[in-house]
């Protein structure tokens, strides 16, 4: 009887182990696809840091391969309706051409994508402590500036740029740095986040 009880005990702690065991785990599998979800400025924030103003590169970066894609897709849906309804002298013709229509959709299609993906990897943000920038998807380049290293956001803008809201920053910090990054969406309101973020720290408000 007394073996039985300390069995069932044993039992009941191994299933209680076993239970906090898969849980943690759980626990650890969520955070892990929290974590790949948030972008690369989210995911490398200090303690106490928090994001205040966010932009990315303009939509103007996709226009050439918006053009190509364009060409590659009226091509080839021209080959697949000539494919189909067309009249052909030779026999598979039409299939190949059917066929050679359908692959050059699908490549116009790729170039876009891989355009967007690019343009989609490009983060570029204001914190309450630094100026965080990451460029690239399989290669990456990150510029991350402390605003008491900033010396000065200078902003490029063709008549164009300001027309679509497009234009180059240089980011000049203290020891001569110089970061251009061109095509930045926005770059008059980022500069003057950067600027008011710059003058909180300098002259912090203070509540009355």
């Amino acid at each position: 009887m007394v073996w039985s009880e300390m069995g069932g005990s044993e039992t009941s702690s191994a299933r209680a182990e076993g239970h906090d065991k898969f849980s943690h785990r759980r626990y650890h599998q969520r955070g892990v696809i929290w974590r790949s979800l948030l972008g690369y400025v989210e995911q490398n924030l200090n303690p106490g840091e928090r994001i205040l103003y966010t932009t990315h590169l303009h939509w103007i970066v996709l226009f050439r391969s918006i053009f190509v894609d364009a060409i590659f897709s009226i091509a080839g849906l021209a080959l697949i309706v000539w494919g189909i309804a067309g009249t052909h002298t030779q026999r598979g013709e039409g299939q190949a051409a059917g066929l050679a229509g359908v692959a050059l959709v699908v490549v116009g299609g790729a170039i876009l994508g891989i355009a967007a993906i690019r343009r989609n990897a490009t983060e570029m943000a204001v914190t309450n402590k630094r100026i965080i920038i990451k460029i690239g998807f399989l290669t990456k380049r990150t510029v991350e500036l402390f605003l008491s290293k900033v010396e000065s956001v200078a902003v490029e803008q063709t008549v164009f740029g300001r027309m679509l809201g497009f234009g180059s920053i240089t980011l000049r910090g203290t020891g001569g740095t110089n970061e251009p990054f061109s095509h930045v969406a926005n770059p008059m309101e980022f500069r003057r986040q950067v600027q008011h973020q710059i003058e909180e720290h300098v002259n912090p408000s203070q509540g009355t």
